[in-house]
């Protein structure tokens, strides 16, 4: 088993502040990545730098703007979490957003989205300071440090996680959490002033006819604080300071503040224990296990339900409507999602996975729902929040997704991916799954030939999306290899194929096309190849040329140029950047596939985590963020890669099912999600939590 161990120079990744100016702070973030320079992946530099921000004074009349420009670049913030809940942190050491206990309960901080009213929690040197931040090797664990007058100090933050006592050695899914968020401040040299101004507004988030949502209260070493706490303090060399949050109903032990090394410690020998599970040895070790991690932390562990990004609204153009909540669970990833898990080697996230897709399948099968509440919720009533002002002013406010009803018909091909993948991972088709999966191909079927509103979720008249068309192929497709041959189906399946080189092309046959009947592209489309459809190999090629023609700009990809229902544009979304990747190995460019991700890589923010989209020419981050289907792009991408190294085009050339085994081959993933059959790596009691700290 492979341990991972980040090596000395990239553990400390900063941006750089510049342009201080009366008012405002201007800013230029270093766009070189976590891992080097804007050309990819460079492990021989140390390109350590700094962040200078100003803290302090604040303007009297305004509690919540603790910065000189309150709405920090999305880029700027690192994610926490506890597989329950999570938190964003600024690189100015203010926690602007954060949700206890539930990825979906009501924020008790959210000046991100609202940087007068929202509610925040700072703690940052006064005055003009150096910041350097970075995640302690193999965790989720954020330390900043502070360079300031006076000296320095250390900022380290975590929300506390573990393994349950007893739980199995291959268990780290069973875990205690008790849903606060922990901060520890160390002195380092010389004596800081430090000012700390913490603000909870869960109840002012929610809309009044919602209800309230529960407070945050504060807890600083011995003493307790309400809604709103504004102080300085002074931190000399060799001293501390304990902060905990917690919700109001969950006060913390005086003596369990006093202890909260023990804290600390668990934690990070949960998070180094659980990356020491991983089993994927290829290349790119380091960006692939930093998304893994990323993917962790977006799991909602009661469940295994894996959210899209841990946040709502953070929108895909500035002062712009396409501002849409994230925290639910999306079935059309599933495969994505199976694959990333097997390939790393995480057998039980994989199985608890599979669990919660069982769950949510059965409760609304045939017309199968695309997305679901980390609970299994199946309503996801959308509101608008009105009186919140929205990112930099762009509103409105959402909680909530009103795409759960809409009818996209390629979800019914990414689920009988998903059990195909299975299947190639041990796993027996009982009965009661065989009847599931015979409904829906009749469903199939019976509905494949009507429009519907696509991957994109397109917020317009339904069409006849062809990457829709394809995977009701691949529904059929994988019926029949579940289930045995079916003529009605294979039958059905040609008859789509035949629709799609019949309606699905440009007008002069060159290439696939977004919709029956259009001469327009979309990225969906770079999907085709990965498949198996039966497609003419050059058809396929010409199809990836025309998107790259009218899609791509550098090295990102627009979703398509079609009016969509909705006014205003959006940034390239980064997920069909690793697309384009697979999509250039399957058609055997390969050079062009691996330098574009190694670009890509390069496009982090400082600690490693992308954005849901990218502005293609200031690449300022946009969307919801950290965005987790992008990171598992990646990891696909990785394995991808890994696999044309061994074998050429010619080995992609599968259903995701045969990638998968023969990934398991190139990487070191799993064989199986049988846990007799899998190695542990090293677990100790170390990395449990007891109950009475929860």
């Amino acid at each position: 088993m492979r341990r991972w161990s980040m090596g000395d120079d990239h553990r400390r990744r900063v941006g750089a502040y510049e342009d201080y100016r009366a008012g405002g702070l201007g800013v230029r973030p270093d766009r070189r990545g976590v891992f080097g320079s804007g050309g990819g992946v460079d492990p021989g530099k140390d390109h350590q730098s700094g962040v200078h921000v100003d803290c302090g004074p604040h303007p009297a009349d305004n509690l919540y703007t603790g910065r000189l420009r309150p709405d920090q670049p999305i880029r700027d913030y690192a994610l926490l979490g506890d597989c329950h809940g999570s938190a964003l942190v600024a690189r100015d050491g203010s926690i602007d957003w954060c949700c206890l206990r539930r990825f979906d309960a009501a924020p008790v901080f959210w000046r991100i989205l609202d940087a007068d009213r929202g509610g925040f929690f700072q703690v940052c040197p006064e005055g003009r300071v150096r910041a350097e931040r970075t995640y302690l090797p193999a965790t989720n664990i954020l330390r900043t440090t502070f360079t300031a007058e006076g000296g320095r100090v250390s900022l380290t933050d975590f929300m506390p996680v573990g393994r349950a006592p007893g739980a199995a050695d291959d268990d780290f899914v069973t875990l205690n959490a008790p849903g606060w968020l922990v901060r520890i401040v160390e002195g380092v040299e010389g004596r800081v002033r430090m000012r700390v101004r913490f603000t909870s507004a869960a109840a002012r988030f929610m809309a009044p006819e919602a209800g309230p949502g529960e407070e945050a209260v504060l807890h600083m070493d011995d003493e307790r604080f309400g809604r709103e706490v504004d102080r300085v303090i002074e931190i000399g060399a060799g001293e501390r300071r304990t902060f905990i949050v917690a919700l109001a109903s969950a006060p913390v032990a005086v003596d369990v503040i006093a202890s909260a090394d023990r804290l600390l410690s668990v934690a990070q020998a949960f998070w180094e224990e659980w990356l020491g599970q991983c089993c994927y040895d290829g290349r790119y070790n380091e960006v692939v296990q930093r998304s893994a991690l990323v993917l962790k932390l977006l799991t909602y562990a009661p469940t295994g339900a894996v959210i899209a990004a841990p946040t709502t609204s953070l929108p895909e153009e500035l002062g712009g409507e396409r501002n849409w909540d994230y925290r639910f669970s999306w079935l059309r990833d599933s495969s994505l999602v199976l694959n990333a898990l097997a390939a790393l080697g995480y057998a039980g996230e994989a199985r608890r996975f599979c669990e919660f897709q069982r769950l949510c399948c059965a409760t609304t099968l045939p017309g199968l729902q695309i997305m679901f509440g980390i609970g299994g919720e199946t309503e996801l009533t959308e509101r608008t929040l009105g009186h919140i002002a929205g990112y930099r002013k762009s509103w409105p406010v959402r909680i909530g997704n009103s795409a759960y009803q809409q009818r996209q018909t390629d979800i019914y091909g990414e689920l009988l991916d998903w059990m195909l993948i299975l299947r190639a991972l041990g796993e027996p088709t009982d009965e009661t799954q065989e009847q599931m999966i015979r409904g829906i191909a009749d469903h199939v079927v019976a509905h494949w030939s009507e429009p519907d509103q696509g991957i994109w979720e397109m917020r317009a008249e339904p069409r006849h999306h062809v990457h829709s068309k394809l995977m009701s192929w691949v529904a059929l497709d994988r019926a029949i290899r579940l289930c045995g041959d079916n003529p009605a189906w294979a039958q059905e399946r040609d008859a789509i194929l035949r629709a799609i080189l019949l309606h699905g092309v440009d007008p002069s046959g060159d290439h696939l096309v977004q919709a029956f009947g259009s001469d327009t592209m979309d990225a969906a489309l770079l999907l085709t190849p990965t498949l198996g459809a039966p497609l003419d190999r050059a058809l396929i090629s010409r199809t990836v040329e025309a998107v790259e023609r009218q899609l791509r700009e550098g090295d990102y990809v627009r979703r398509y140029l079609t009016g969509d229902g909705l006014s205003g544009g959006e940034g390239a979304f980064l997920i069909s950047s690793f697309w384009l990747v697979d999509a250039l190995l399957f058609i055997g460019r390969g050079e062009e596939a691996r330098a574009l991700f190694e670009r890509l890589t390069g496009k982090m923010n400082d600690v490693g985590l992308y954005a849901e989209e990218i502005d293609p020419v200031t690449e300022a981050f946009l969307g919801n963020f950290p965005q987790g289907f992008t990171h598992l792009a990646l990891i696909g991408s990785a394995i991808n890669l890994a696999i044309y190294e061994e074998g050429g085009a010619a080995a992609l050339a599968q259903v995701y099912a045969e990638r998968v085994q023969r990934a398991a081959a190139v990487t070191g993933g799993l064989k199986t999600l049988d846990p007799r059959q899998n190695e542990p790596g090293r677990v100790s009691t170390a990395s449990e939590l007891p109950e009475f700290w929860t």
